[in-house]
């Protein structure tokens, strides 16, 4: 299977606090994605100062980070060195991002909230 990288936007799903989701609050990731959609593990470490994350939330400025492979088979969005400020998403590795589909993401408050993918493009470098 051929790597593609990918930009990815994720908007927050309908939670209890935002029962029809919120497209102001989410991730616009660049990742690594085989043919059919599932982050490709292998070609991650060729591209992963290509990987990238930009989080956005209303009310607060753009936080800019990178995709990190944490201890296992366990993955993280990152903005600073440290661990800290990492936000798990819960079993990257096994998601299809395609639109439609759902991932969970640890964010900093410790809460783990449901993003849908509303859109996947082609990435071009420097762009």
């Amino acid at each position: 299977m051929k790597t593609y990288l990918k930009k990815i936007r994720l908007e927050l799903a309908r939670t209890k606090e935002a029962p029809a989701g919120n497209s102001r609050h989410g991730y616009e990731i660049v990742a690594p994605l085989n043919s059919i959609g599932h982050l490709d593990e292998r070609a991650w470490p060729e591209v992963k100062q290509l990987c990238s994350v930009r989080r956005f939330v209303p009310n607060d400025a753009d936080e800019h980070g990178i995709l990190i492979r944490m201890r296992g088979d366990h993955w993280a969005l990152s903005y600073a060195p440290g661990e800290d400020d990492d936000e798990p998403i819960y079993r990257l590795g096994d998601h299809r991002f395609a639109v439609g589909e759902y991932v969970s993401i640890t964010e900093h408050d410790g809460v783990t909230r449901p993003f849908k993918v509303v859109s996947v493009s082609a990435h071009r470098v420097g762009a």
